[in-house]
């Protein structure tokens, strides 16, 4: 298919060629037939003017304080009697409207703006009466002195012929011109469809920024390409829908170019390169305003910058492109993750520098240095093309294998997240199993998928009930981690110690021996069968009994010295009474003001359902993990059961 398509192009393009040299009864009129006048009179379209104060074209140069112009061109159009459908071709980088012997015979855009198509090899049908010795008027309004990149407005040419032989003509120069940039403007609008995948990749993992200023690299070069590809095919759309949707596109490259490199070496942009940056982009800049002004005035600032802002401007541009040299310095501390991504913008760095120094060059910007941009500009933006989109194709193959081993690796932390789910079940279950004499509420709700708070309820001899509820310092899958830890450690302990005091004095010395970094907050709750309470508290919040917190004496967390004992605190539970344990996810829940939800409101709270308290702390603005668990002792339905 590939060999194919080749085929076609170069079947199409002798084709062109033969019918652009060898169409027979096309009168080429030069420029020593015609005759110049800056100025704009509408009389100058008659044919009996009075030409002796006009000057030879030949010697024509624009002047942007001159932005209008006619051009009068005599010529013998005799020979194309009897031909079918006589025309006169027009090949003009200008807004233009087209006279023969004093007759309006068309136009290409609006000369009171200067505004004109990119479709600028026009024919126009000539008259009957005008194939004599006839006398063509052009009236010119002009905004271009140059052509982006860095390339002279082309010459008038005037053609006449048959309709159907011009046509051919215009179709081998459209060919002609179009084929160097088809191959670049197909390659890069492929780069485009790819940075468009890579920005849905940016939008669903936004701490990759360098994603993000590929996309904008990627989606942006088409814009270039594909413009110096609708010019070169003569595509009908305005001259400043040219300068913009250029301009808008190198602006976007030549920002996003640099910082990519610097981000992508976890980096900041130093100053330095951004203000380079910013001269750099006033030469694009300075193309997009001149595309919104007067033809007077888009002139004058087009020959300023092609004068003024060319040289200094694109070695700006070159020295920002020097970005990855100094990114990805010292080269011998490079990973070796990035030591490829970083070998690739080098390269491009590399030819992107050498582009714009020979641009900078143009009509001899630099003094003491020779127009390198004439000879060799050509040849440096296609090896600049070439370079960029092979470079743009391997930091694709690099960051989407990248993409695709992060992404198993989340895989595999997601097996391993519900595997820490299923164990988070057993430290702090969703539901309590009944006990006969209390009624038991849970409510639990983890910052992340999986938390660091725990609490147990464990039947104990003479019916005795163990509450502890406890909180690991620290968030997330290590946390939960140790709360498994501790809960195993808990549930073996339990067993074999009589009193709270005693059991987190054994536990404080198994969680020190696991070296863990933190620390654990638990409190302990054994209650008889008769309602006597006892308490012992490890650094964690006192319980509410009845709305009021209970007065606990309170030692250092598990874990932090292996010599620390716990007190016990001991009180009478009536029937009736309502305890209420939570973690301090509750008190620092926080509003999006910087408040605490704090002390007072969880008292206020605190005769409330479990569920109700969570709930509230939680809207209030979480911050950690939330455990309530509250129990009432020996409930009216039980006491008469």
């Amino acid at each position: 298919m590939r060999r194919l398509a080749i085929l076609l192009i170069a079947i199409f393009a002798v084709c062109g060629v033969n019918a652009q040299t060898s169409a027979p009864g096309i009168i080429t009129i030069s420029p020593q037939q015609c005759i110049w006048h800056a100025g704009d009179k509408q009389a100058w379209a008659a044919p009996d003017l009075d030409e002796t104060v006009w000057q030879p074209y030949t010697a024509w140069t624009l002047n942007p304080d001159q932005p209008g112009y006619w051009v009068r061109c005599h010529a013998d159009l005799r020979s194309l009697r009897g031909v079918d459908h006589p025309a006169l071709q027009v090949s003009l980088y200008a807004a233009y409207q087209l006279y023969v012997d004093g007759a309006l015979i068309g136009s290409n855009g609006d000369v009171r703006s200067g505004d004109f198509s990119m479709n600028t090899i026009r024919s126009f049908a000539i008259p009957e009466a005008s194939l004599r010795s006839a006398t063509i008027a052009l009236r010119v309004t002009p905004r271009l002195v140059e052509l982006l990149p860095a390339n002279v407005v082309p010459p008038l040419e005037l053609d006449a012929g048959s309709e159907s032989a011009l046509r051919d003509r215009r179709a081998g120069r459209l060919l002609a011109q179009s084929l160097p940039h088809l191959f670049l403007a197909a390659s890069f609008s492929f780069i485009g469809v790819t940075g468009l995948i890579l920005l849905g990749l940016f939008l669903s993992q936004r701490e990759r920024r360098e994603y993000l200023l590929l996309a904008v690299i990627s989606v942006s070069l088409p814009g270039i390409y594909l413009d110096y590809l609708f010019a070169a095919a003569l595509v009908p759309f305005s001259c400043s829908a040219y300068l913009l949707l250029f301009a808008a596109s190198a602006l976007a490259v030549a920002i996003a170019r640099p910082a990519f490199c610097f981000v992508l070496a976890q980096r900041r942009v130093p100053a330095i390169f951004w203000l380079l940056i910013a001269f750099g982009c006033t030469l694009y800049l300075a193309s997009a305003i001149g595309s919104f002004l007067p033809a007077a005035q888009a002139l004058r600032l087009n020959a300023f910058y092609r004068r003024d802002l060319t040289a200094p401007c694109n070695l700006a541009l070159a020295a920002s492109s020097t970005a990855p040299f100094f990114a990805f310095w010292p080269y011998t501390r490079l990973t070796r993750r990035m030591r490829p991504l970083a070998g690739l913008c080098l390269i491009l760095g590399a030819s992107v520098f050498v582009l714009f120094v020979v641009i900078s060059t143009a009509w001899g910007g630099l003094p003491g240095i020779p127009d390198l941009a004439s000879r060799w500009g050509s040849m440096a933006s296609e090896a600049e093309a070439c370079v960029m989109f092979f470079v743009l194709a391997a930091l694709f193959a690099l960051l989407f294998r990248e993409h695709r081993q992060v992404a198993e690796e989340r895989a595999t932390l997601a097996g391993e997240m519900q595997a820490a789910r299923e164990i988070q079940r057993m430290i702090a279950p969703a539901t309590v199993e009944p006990v006969p004499g209390l009624r038991i509420e849970v409510a639990f709700r983890p910052m992340r998928e999986v938390g660091g708070d725990f609490y147990q309820v464990i039947r104990c001899p003479a019916d005795a009930i163990l509450v502890v509820i406890g909180d690991v310092s620290g968030k997330g899958l290590k946390a939960a981690m140790t709360g498994t830890l501790a809960v195993g450690a808990l549930r073996t302990l339990a067993s074999e110690t009589a009193g709270p005091s005693a059991l987190l004095t054994r536990l404080n010395h198994e969680m020190a021996k696991t070296q863990h970094e933190g620390f654990i907050t638990c409190l302990c709750a054994l209650i008889a069968a008769d309602g006597t309470l006892t308490l012992a508290n490890a650094g964690h919040l006192a319980p509410y009994r009845n709305g009021e917190e209970i007065p606990l004496d309170s030692a250092l967390p598990l874990g932090v010295s292996p010599e620390t004992t716990y007190a016990e605190s001991r009180l009478q539970l009536e029937p009736g009474d309502t305890l209420t344990f939570l973690s301090d996810g509750i008190v620092e829940a926080q509003s999006a003001t910087g408040e605490l939800f704090g002390f007072d409101r969880t008292r206020a709270i605190s005769t409330q359902s479990a569920e109700d308290i969570a709930t509230a702390a939680q809207q209030f603005g979480q911050q950690d993990d939330i455990t309530v668990l509250t129990l009432q002792f020996a409930p009216a339905e039980v006491l008469h059961a």
